[in-house]
């Protein structure tokens, strides 16, 4: 169970323990105590050996963490210690004093301390201190002390390190604990390099990846950090984190970690869904990478194109978990589970009146009898709450499919060579979607009501979208009126979603981003940014893409210009706060550019433009979106955004020119629904100009 420290910038080797487990670091309500004890038989029973005490919303541990714990909740902690212990789980107490905590005052120290050394006399012996999620600027006083943040933080951790004794496991979570928070970079971050140069040997540090909640962890990315750090870092998953938004849980595998991991991190450790019981996949899954070895193994001959991993498969990892859990869902031996007559071993209570069961007479309605819950049930729950960048197997198709059946329901209206398609895609659907609904009924009738409960919320939501797009499905193929309620004006409350939440999204550009699939569905990540000057080059070279793709027949230098080319090639600088970037996850791949004074770009190629169309439309947009870009959403959002600075520079319209054989940019704007063609004197031949009222 001990932890050498020595080698600390070396990968892991088999001498120092690899820490694995689960850190309780979420927002939110806390676990109860009998949680904790029913997660330390778990992590026992699946090989894993640690947990991080680190509830956000346990307010001495964050909010008043210089409070002293009372008598009644000293009992609590040592028998939860006593607990972690039992099972072999090292149970590592974390502190959070970051929020208001003078660095440089002495009596600060002492009370953090004291608080520790409190905790010690519970029996704790392993401890860390986190200070994540917190401000960067320093008091005055603190400025006074120390040449920077990263110097203060490094102080007391090593003073508080050593006054506890050099415990043998002591984490430090730095402010910057992922690579999206490093300026400007990893390698050159000043911050990381102070703490790996400063911060004692003995002491790990918590990183989560690339981002807070990181698709993906590469052993480059870990090799770099390592190297700035100085010591193998251990790894604060959220992959499985859904305290950010209520509407999502994550039941999907542990994934995108590669293997080859496990030798160049000190450990790894799940913060999970708020939820404790539906944690189940996530921990199990975890357990399952944790016990695969990167020596060489033979390959998995069964392993999907997807999975390029020879010592893990997420596809089995995720089944071996659902089959374990199959088990919990159907076991009596919970608070609350409803209990077989036939398995309990006693006979049934009698009421005073003497009453037997309620057999039903002829012509009666039968007793209603809940069909079992089955494995496949819990697949495809799984797939409907499958990761945060992706959805399951079943949840895409689901979608794939109500994409094509709204984009083919003319295919339904009148006799074609694609209605037979239709109907038989629609019956497929509607098949899909009474799996959802017979799921939830079972899963409504399991006999373990403890994991029900944490489930109930996010089932009837799932339940009632699928209701909602099921019923339009069936109104488009004219099948009676079920979807009456749904398309009327004033529907029913769940036939709209979200709450004022959800009011405030839809009214914001940005609202697509929530969504991982649109049509047709995503598989790729995009951000929308700011541009800045050294995204010139990039935008150059997208607009001379672009125009050599659509030359066609008559070369671009024979044709009339655009008032927009100017902006494109850089020879225009676009208008402060109006100017977009479209980036994957290779690179600058659109851009979306505006002036809200047109009439300058026009006088500059000599285009005679009337005074009413500038009166009616004054400033100008232009954009482009490489064809690597199928999904449409992530240029709506764009020029969503754009137009909404435009709007606040007190512009009554855009405009946009566009040549006719810019088909793609055309259909793109069309289907806007907000762009219509406008008349222009003097419009060169073969130049479409489009228009919409802001």
């Amino acid at each position: 169970m001990s932890k050498p420290v020595s080698a600390r910038g070396q990968p892991h080797t088999g001498k120092k323990r690899f820490i694995s487990g689960v850190v309780e670091g979420f927002y939110g309500r806390p676990w109860t105590m009998g949680q904790r004890t029913e997660l330390f038989k778990r992590e026992q029973k699946w090989g894993l050996n640690t947990y991080l005490y680190a509830p956000k919303d346990d307010y001495k541990h964050r909010m008043y963490w210089r409070d002293l714990y009372s008598a009644e909740e000293a009992e609590q902690l040592i028998a939860l210690i006593s607990a972690a212990k039992q099972h072999d789980v090292e149970f590592i107490y974390a502190i959070s004093p970051g929020l208001d905590i003078t660095f440089s005052n002495p009596k600060e120290v002492a009370a953090l301390q004291r608080k520790l050394d409190q905790v010690r006399q519970f029996g704790c012996r392993s401890f860390s201190l986190l200070f994540d999620d917190i401000e960067t600027e320093m008091c005055p006083a603190d400025k006074q002390a120390f040449s920077s943040f990263a110097h203060a933080q490094v102080a007391v951790t090593n003073a508080v390190y050593q006054h506890l004794g050099d415990p043998e496991t002591f984490l430090f979570c730095p402010t910057d604990y992922c690579a999206a928070f490093c300026t400007p970079n990893v390698s050159q971050s000043s911050y990381l390099h102070t703490v790996g140069e400063k911060l004692l040997p003995g002491i790990d540090i918590l990183w989560t990846g690339p981002k807070v909640v990181s698709h993906k962890i590469s052993v480059e990315s870990i090799e770099e950090v390592s190297s700035v750090l100085r010591r193998a870092p251990v790894i604060w998953d959220n992959i499985h984190a859904n305290d950010y938004d209520p509407q999502r849980l994550f039941l999907g595998p542990f994934k995108d970690r590669p293997t080859e991991l496990i030798p160049k991190l000190g450990g790894v450790l799940t913060n999970p869904n708020c939820e404790f019981y539906p944690n189940f996949v996530a921990i199990h899954t975890l357990a399952t990478w944790c016990k695969a070895t990167a020596d060489g193994g033979q390959r998995d001959v069964e392993m999907s194109d997807e999975e390029h991993d020879p010592c893990y498969s997420p596809k089995k990892a995720l089944t071996l978990a659902l089959t374990d859990w199959l088990q919990e869902f159907l076991n009596t031996d919970q608070p609350g589970a409803r209990l077989k007559k036939e398995s309990s071993g006693e006979e049934p209570m009698q009421t005073d009146g003497g009453e037997t069961p309620h057999v039903p007479g002829p012509g009666e309605n039968p007793l209603y009898t809940a069909e079992p819950l089955t494995l496949d049930d819990l697949k495809l729950l799984s797939d409907l709450f499958y990761l945060p960048y992706e959805y399951g197997p079943t949840a895409r198709t689901m979608l794939q499919e109500l994409d094509w059946l709204r984009k083919h329901s003319w295919a339904a209206a009148a006799e074609t060579d694609k209605t037979a398609e239709w109907c038989s895609r629609a019956q497929q659907f509607d098949g899909m979607c009474e799996a959802v609904v017979q799921m939830f009924n079972r899963l409504s009738n399991a006999p373990n009501r403890c994991i029900l409960y944490d489930l109930y919320n996010y089932i009837c939501d799932i339940k009632s979208g699928v209701g909602l797009a099921r019923a339009y499905v069936k109104a488009l193929g004219g099948q009676g009126r079920p979807a009456a309620q749904l398309m009327n004006t004033d529907p029913e409350p769940w036939g709209f979603r979200g709450g004022l939440s959800g009011e405030f999204q839809r009214m914001l550009p940005c609202h697509g981003n929530r969504d991982l699939f649109r049509e047709p569905p995503m598989s790729a990540v995009y951000c929308v940014r700011p541009y800045c000057p050294e995204d010139k080059t990039e935008v150059q070279r997208i607009f001379r893409e672009m125009q050599s793709a659509g030359e066609g027949k008559v070369p671009l230098t024979k044709q009339p210009p655009l008032i927009c080319d100017g902006l494109s090639a850089g020879e225009i600088s676009p208008s402060p706060q109006c100017a977009l970037v479209l980036e994957d996850e290779i690179g600058v791949c659109g851009y979306a550019l505006a002036l809200t004074d047109a009439k300058p770009a026009a006088g500059k190629i000599q285009r005679a433009v009337s005074d009413s169309v500038f009166k009616d439309f004054p400033s100008l947009v232009t954009m482009q979106v490489l064809p690597r870009v199928t999904d449409p959403s992530p240029a709506k959002r764009m020029i969503g955004r754009l137009l909404s600075s435009v709007r606040s520079s007190g512009s009554r319209g855009v405009f946009c020119e566009l040549r006719q054989s810019d088909r793609r940019m055309i259909d793109f704007y069309t289907k806007l629904g907000s762009f219509v063609p406008i008349q222009m004197a003097g419009l060169p031949q073969d130049i479409l100009a489009l228009g919409t009222s802001l």
